[in-house]
């Protein structure tokens, strides 16, 4: 992708009618994800594929209902990609509300639930204060990767991160290799190494960059 189509991607906040559209894009990109492959898979691909349909669709309405932050990243009007935040002043973890957990019980499973719960939890006892957010999920569309719009994306939800006054930073759990060299060039550091079932990884954080004209 050259210099011109980059800069006429746009990052702004997904509307109601662009969640059908966000569900394929995530389930698309995190199909071969280690930790969803670990957590839902059990022999039948067609149930893992139905129980990964269903996580998805319940943690995007659910973190549209709780008016987290959804950006898109937009080539003019098509939906090229996105990034998730949810922040600790929606209950994480263990304090899910029940009506998430009756959800996603329904759909993926009592295990695949309390498996979605313990990574949350996990990567919230690492986190620095409880200011901080967690990247739920960042995503391009299949035919938009290896295009430079993957740090295009992260430097969108970074430059979020900075607007907001009473967030320290975010967290995000990282299991490949790839992930791991993109966020660290946008000023993300490790945490340290987190085992999540038994997908091995590193909990990265980015910490909110202050404007020193306004100290």
């Amino acid at each position: 992708m050259d210099n011109e189509t980059l800069e006429d991607c746009r990052a702004v906040y997904l509307t109601a009618e662009d969640l059908r559209i966000a569900a394929s894009i995530l389930y698309n990109a995190y199909h071969d994800d280690p930790f969803f492959v670990d957590s839902l898979f059990t022999s039948d691909k067609a149930a893992y594929e139905q129980k990964l349909r269903a996580a998805i669709r319940e943690e995007l309405n659910t973190l549209w209902q709780q008016k987290q932050a959804l950006i898109g990243l937009f080539d003019h009007e098509r939906l090229v990609g996105l990034a998730c935040v949810v922040t600790q002043e929606v209950p994480l973890g263990e304090g899910r509300y029940w009506h998430w957990r009756l959800k996603m019980l329904l759909g993926t499973g009592w295990q695949s639930t309390q498996a979605l719960i313990k990574k949350e939890s996990s990567i919230v006892e690492l986190l620095p204060s409880k200011h901080c957010g967690i990247l739920q999920f960042i995503a391009l569309a299949p035919n938009e990767q290896h295009k430079g719009l993957g740090h295009k994306l992260v430097q969108a939800v970074v430059s979020w991160c900075d607007e907001q006054p009473d967030l320290d930073g975010i967290g995000v759990f990282v299991a490949q290799e790839s992930h791991l060299q993109l966020f660290t060039q946008h000023d993300f550091v490790s945490l340290g190494d987190l085992n999540i079932g038994s997908v091995h990884g590193q909990l990265l954080f980015y910490s909110v960059q202050q404007d020193d004209s306004l100290l």
